[in-house]
This record gives structure tokens, sequence and C-alpha cells, in this order.
């Protein structure tokens, strides 16, 4: 019975530990994803880094991506940049593989 005990508090310490990773991913993608925003919109270095901070708080609105893809979009409109939903969601899947690589990249 000891087997199954530590088998199962493995797995739940991995399950634990991958949750934590790809919540540290999606943070640093939203970070990178407002870097690239605020770049569009011609934001200073103090305005671009407090923009970044506000689109990593905006994905705790909601469950999924769409609250962050609602702000970029809602704020690149705003600044007059011509820009759709499909770019942004291209963006979003470009700054993922960013900040995975980025992870792997420090993980060495």
């Amino acid at each position: 019975m000891t087997d199954f005990n530590d088998r199962e508090r493995a797995f739940e310490t991995k399950f634990a530990r991958d949750e934590e990773m790809e919540f540290r991913v999606t943070a640093r993608r939203n970070r990178l994803l407002g870097q690239w925003a605020a770049e569009k919109m011609a934001l200073t270095a103090e305005e671009t880094a407090a923009y970044a901070k506000e689109v990593v708080a905006a994905d705790f609105e909601e469950a999924g991506d769409e609250d962050v893809i609602r702000k970029l979009l809602g704020d690149l409109t705003s600044a007059g940049v011509e820009i759709d939903d499909s770019a942004i969601r291209t963006a979003l899947t470009e700054k993922m593989v960013e900040a995975r690589r980025q992870f792997i990249e420090e993980a060495s």
C-alpha cells in the first residue's frame, strides 16, 4: 500500500509542478504580448512596462485567453492601430512559443 501512496504523491507533485510551470509560461506570454502591443502603440519604456503588467493582470478576469484578446483589441484600436482579432491571436500563439523557449533556455 505504501508504494501506491508514494506513487500517488509523486503524481500529485508532478501535476502541481506542471500547473505552476504552465501558469508562469502564460504570465510570461502575456507580458511579451503586452510589450508587443505597446510597441505597436509607440509607448515609452515606462509605459510599456506598466502596460505589460496590465495585460498580465487582465488574464485573471476570466478563464481562457478571451479577456486578454479583448483588452488588446480594445487598446490597440483606441490607439489608432489597424489590427484585427486574428492578428492578435497569431501574436498570442507566437508569444507562447517564445515564452516556452525562454523557460527552456533558463532551465538549461
